[in-house]
């Protein structure tokens, strides 16, 4: 059995580390282009997205990527929305808890997906204003794309 506990810790801290002093649309585009950069080093066909209040600045499709992952990417930001947490935490958090979270009735998993992948842009002392997603990989691959992401772009 995986130690969702720690795991779960790990995933506040990283939400609590990355965060950012100001964000913009060169942020955006610097982020996601490191995004693609480790994809193509690691051979993934992957999509990202970066929105900001609702807005997109920044959507990739890679060269082999599928068209569901769009739709992926729209359901885990749907999490990050809702619940102001990384997808990934709130996917672990119902499973450390025995709840499915697919089966919640009111989230209908049409438009809501607790797996790994969509991480919150989050402005220090102000808070979440948008999302960095990845999807085409497994949920903790996509995730810590993300996560190594805002590693450089912070840095």
């Amino acid at each position: 059995m995986e130690n969702y506990a720690e795991l779960l810790e790990t995933l506040a801290q990283q939400e609590k580390e990355l965060q950012f002093a100001a964000f913009d649309s060169d942020t955006a585009l610097a982020l996601g282009l490191k995004v693609i950069e480790l994809a193509r080093q690691q051979g993934k066909a992957i999509t990202v997205n970066i929105t900001v209040n609702s807005k997109v600045l920044f959507h990739h499709a890679m060269q082999g990527a599928s068209a569901d992952q769009a739709d992926w990417i729209r359901r885990k930001n749907n999490v990050v929305a809702r619940f102001g947490r990384c997808s990934f935490y709130i996917g672990i958090d119902h499973k450390h808890r025995g709840v499915a979270f697919d089966e919640i009735k009111y989230l209908d998993p049409v438009d809501y997906a607790a797996n790994g992948g969509a991480f919150p842009i989050t402005i220090k002392d102000t808070g979440i204003i948008g999302t960095v997603t990845v999807s085409g990989m497994r949920q903790a691959e996509d995730h810590a794309m993300v996560v190594e992401a805002l590693r450089a772009v912070l840095a």
